[in-house]
C-alpha cells in the first residue's frame, strides 16, 4: 500500500508543497504564490494540484507537517485579537517599563516596540504571590470579576493572565482563568506559566500577551485548514512545525501557537542537518534563502544550535532589544532582510540600498506582472541571466523579463547607471549584506566560517549561495535535490518533541540533589505526556538542561546535564554537575572564575520521540537521459562581466557527474549557479557539491 507524507510551509512570498513516496523514494513539490488573506487556499490549491497532476490518492497520504509565518507575520503587522492583560494590582505598566535599558544608548528619539495590549486593556487585580510560592494576599474574585466585565465590554477576544511570581505558584493564575472562562465563555485564556514558567515578568508577560494576541487566529487557522484537508481526502491527523524543529499536536499548537513562530526557518535548519549527515558532513552553514527573507544557522552534527529566547517585531532588525522577547526555545539563527522580493531603492545619500522592504507576493517583483513597480532581487536575477524564465518556480508563474529590465533601467538612470550596472550592483550587495550578516553571526560564538560547509537551500540559496561563499572564504558549497522546497521537507523528518522548563534557585555547592531530581522528573512526566496526547508511542529520550551561572553573575548559560537521575547519595553527581556546567562555560568563555559557586536558575527538558514516517532517503539521480548542452550568458561579479554558463537540468544529471564552472543547474524551485572559479560534482547522497578553487 503506498504510503506518502505531505509537508506544507507557508513563507511570506510562496507556498511549499512537498509530497514524499516512503515506498518508491520519490518527491513530488510545488510552489505556489502565498494567498495572504486566506493562507489555506494556497495550500489546498497546491496539495490538489499535485495529487490530480501526479496521480496520488490523498487516502495514501499517513502523515501531514505543516509550519507557517501566519503567526510572526501577525505580531510584525500588528492583525492579531484584541488582546486584555490581567496582572497582579501594581504592575500594568511592565510591559512598557520593560529592562530599563535603551538598546541604542545614543539615539534620542529611540522608539521602543508598542505594547500588543494598549494600557487602558491592561487591569489589574488585588493578589500578590511571593517569590518563594507562598501567598501574602488571596486573589480577589469581585474586584476580578469587575475587570472581566469591562474586558468584555471592549471587545476584548483574548486575555493573558500573568500575576506576580506565578512561576512558583500558578494557583491563582488557574483560579483566574477558571472565573474568565465562566463569566465570558467566548473569550480565550493564555496563563502565563503555561507559556513561560520562568523568572523575569517582563519576559513572561510578553510571552504570555503575544501568546494571547495570536492565539484566535491559531484556533480558527488550524481548525480550517484541518477541515480542508479532509474535504480533499485526507483524513490523518495534523501535525505542525514548533520553533525548536519539533512537532506537536494541533490541539497543544492551538493551546500555545507563540511556539511556532519560528517554524518555518527552523525546518530549514533541520533538511539543512539531514542532507549534510548524508556526505558526511558534521559542520555546516544552513543557508536558506527564499522569497522575503535569507536565514542562516549553524548545524553541528546534524543538530542546529538552540537558543531559549528570541525577540519578535523588531524595531530594527539587527539590534538585539528592539524587539518583543518572547521565552521560547528555537533553533538559533540570523534572519536577513535580503529575500528574492527584497526592494532595491537610491536612499537619502544617492546610494545603491536593498530590503529589508520585501514585494512579498503581493504584488511582488516588477517580472511577476501583479503590479509591482519598485526593482527587487529577482528582477536583478532575471536580467543578469541566472533564472530562467520558462523553469521558474515550475512554469507556474510569467514572468516579464522586459519589465524587470525597464524598472532597473529606471533606477539605473537615478544612479547615473545601466540596468544591467544596477542589477549586478543589487545582486553584489544582497551578497554582502548576507555575508556581513554571517560574519557576525558565527564571530559571536567563537567560530570561524572557513571550517564550515554552506548548505543551501530555499529558492534563492542555490542563486546566491557561491558568490557568498566567497565572501565568508567557505571552499565547499552542497545543494541538495529540490532545495527551493528544502523546508517543506525538513518537516517530513523532523521528530515530535516537547520542551518544558521551570525556575528552582539550586546552588550546586548546598542543597539536596533531590530537589534537582524532582524538578526535572515533574518537567519529564509533563513533556512526554503531550507526546503520549499526540498518539505517539514510540520510545521517547530524554535530554536535560540548566540555566546555570556562577553566584553573582547576571546573565545564564544553557547548559546540556548529565542524563541523571541524580542520587543524593552518590558522590560524583555533583562533581559531574559542576563538570558539565564548566565545559560549556569554557567553550563559550575560554576560562573560569576561581573558587566561586555555581547556581542553576531554571531547569529544562526536551523530550524526542520518533513518528512514523519521518525516514526520507530520496531516489538517486542518474536514471535519465545525457544533459541538454544548453548554454546562456550570466554575470559573475568575480570576472566582473557576462560569461557563456552551460545549463543544466537537475533531474538529468547522472551520478558522478562533474564540470567547471561557470555553469547554471535549473530544477522548478531553484537554480544553482556555479561560478568561473568552481566546479561542481554530483555524489551519491545525490547532493550536488559545488568546490571552490
Amino acid at each position: 500500500m503506498p504510503d506518502y507524507s505531505l509537508g506544507i510551509d507557508i513563507g511570506g512570498t510562496f507556498t511549499d508543497i512537498v509530497i514524499f513516496d516512503h515506498e518508491s523514494g520519490r518527491q513530488y513539490s510545488r510552489k505556489i504564490l502565498t494567498t495572504h488573506q486566506n493562507p489555506a487556499e494556497a495550500v489546498i490549491e497546491g496539495a490538489g494540484d499535485l495529487l490530480r497532476r501526479n496521480s496520488l490518492s490523498a487516502r495514501d497520504v499517513r502523515r501531514v507537517v505543516h509550519a507557517t509565518t501566519l503567526f510572526t507575520n501577525a505580531l510584525i503587522e500588528r492583525k492579531g485579537a484584541t488582546t486584555g492583560m490581567i496582572t497582579t494590582e501594581g504592575f500594568r505598566d511592565v510591559l512598557e517599563i520593560g529592562r530599563e535599558r535603551k538598546y541604542d544608548l545614543y539615539d534620542i528619539g529611540i522608539m521602543n516596540p508598542t505594547p500588543l495590549v494598549p494600557r487602558n486593556l491592561r487591569r489589574e487585580v488585588p493578589e500578590r504571590t511571593r517569590s518563594d510560592g507562598s501567598i501574602m494576599t488571596q486573589l480577589d474574585i469581585a474586584a476580578l470579576e469587575r475587570e472581566i466585565d469591562f474586558l468584555a465590554g471592549a471587545d476584548v477576544r483574548s486575555v493573558a493572565v500573568a500575576f506576580l511570581h506565578s512561576y512558583a505558584n500558578p494557583r491563582h493564575e488557574d483560579q483566574a482563568a477558571e472565573v474568565i472562562l465562566k463569566r465570558a465563555p467566548g473569550m480565550y485564556v493564555t496563563r502565563s506559566h503555561e507559556v513561560a514558567c520562568e523568572i523575569r515578568e517582563y519576559d513572561r508577560m510578553s510571552t504570555a500577551v503575544a501568546n494571547a494576541y495570536v492565539k484566535p487566529l491559531a484556533g480558527k487557522y488550524i481548525d480550517e485548514i484541518s477541515h480542508k484537508l479532509v474535504d480533499l481526502g485526507i483524513t490523518t491527523p495534523l501535525l505542525l512545525m514548533l520553533s525548536n524543529g519539533g512537532l506537536t499536536h494541533a490541539e497543544e499548537a492551538k493551546r500555545v501557537p507563540v511556539q511556532m513562530l519560528e517554524s518555518g526557518p527552523a525546518a530549514g535548519a533541520l533538511a539543512a542537518g539531514h542532507f549534510g549527515l548524508a556526505d558526511g558532513e558534521n559542520m555546516l552553514l544552513a543557508f536558506d534563502m527564499g522569497g522575503t527573507t535569507a536565514k542562516l544557522s549553524v548545524v553541528e552534527n546534524g543538530e542546529p544550535l538552540i537558543a531559549y529566547t528570541f525577540e519578535a517585531a523588531r524595531q530594527r532588525r539587527f539590534i538585539e532589544g528592539s524587539g518583543l522577547p518572547i521565552r521560547i526555545s528555537t533553533v538559533e539563527l540570523i534572519e536577513i532582510g535580503a529575500g528574492g522580493g527584497s526592494i532595491a531603492r537610491k536612499d537619502e545619500i544617492g546610494l545603491l540600498k536593498v530590503g529589508p522592504e520585501s514585494a512579498g507576493s503581493e504584488p511582488g517583483p516588477v517580472c511577476y506582472g501583479r503590479g509591482g513597480v519598485a526593482p527587487t532581487v529577482t528582477d536583478a536575477n532575471f536580467d543578469l541571466g541566472a533564472l530562467n524564465p520558462a523553469t521558474f518556480a515550475g512554469g507556474t508563474v510569467p514572468i516579464d523579463v522586459g519589465a524587470a529590465k525597464a524598472a532597473l533601467a529606471e533606477l539605473g538612470n537615478s544612479l547615473g547607471l545601466d540596468d544591467a550596472k544596477a542589477a549586478s550592483g543589487i545582486y553584489d550587495i544582497v551578497n554582502e549584506n548576507m555575508a556581513a550578516a554571517a560574519r557576525v553571526h558565527i564571530a559571536e560564538r567563537g567560530r570561524d566560517p572557513a571550517s564550515y560547509s554552506l548548505l543551501c537551500t530555499g529558492g534563492g540559496g542555490p542563486v546566491h549561495g557561491y558568490q557568498v561563499a566567497r565572501k565568508l572564504g567557505i571552499k565547499r558549497l552542497i545543494c541538495p535535490p529540490d532545495a527551493g522546497v528544502a523546508s517543506a521537507l525538513g518537516l517530513i523528518i523532523a521528530p515530535i518533541r516537547a520542551d518544558r522548563a521551570a525556575t528552582i534557585g539550586f546552588r550546586l555547592r548546598d542543597h539536596d540533589l533531590a530537589l534537582l531530581e524532582r524538578a526535572l522528573v515533574d518537567l519529564q512526566e509533563k513533556a512526554t505526556q503531550m507526546i503520549r496526547d499526540a498518539g505517539i508511542k514510540s520510545e521517547v529520550s530524554i535530554h536535560r538542561f540548566a540555566d546555570g551561572r556562577f553566584v553573582g553573575q547576571g546573565f545564564d548559560l544553557v547548559v546540556p546535564l548529565p542524563p541523571g537521575p541524580y542520587d543524593q547519595s552518590d558522590g560524583d553527581v555533583r562533581a559531574e554537575l559542576k563538570s558539565a556546567f564548566e565545559q560549556s562555560y569554557r567553550e563559550k568563555f575560554s576560562r573560569t572564575p576561581p573558587d566561586i559557586a555555581i547556581e542553576f536558575i531554571n531547569v529544562r527538558v526536551s523530550v524526542r520521540a520518533s513518528v512514523s514516517g519521518n525516514t526520507v532517503t530520496p531516489v538517486s539521480g542518474g536514471k535519465a537521459t545525457k544533459n541538454r548542452g544548453a548554454s546562456r550568458p550570466v554575470f559573475f561579479p568575480d570576472a566582473g562581466k557576462y560569461l557563456d554558463a552551460r545549463v543544466f537540468r537537475r533531474d538529468e544529471l547522472k551520478m558522478g557527474t562533474s564540470y567547471d564552472g561557470p555553469a547554471l543547474v535549473e530544477e522548478d524551485g531553484s537554480t544553482l549557479v556555479v561560478g568561473p572559479e568552481a566546479s561542481f560534482k554530483v555524489v551519491p547522497s545525490n547532493n550536488i557539491v559545488v568546490t571552490i578553487f
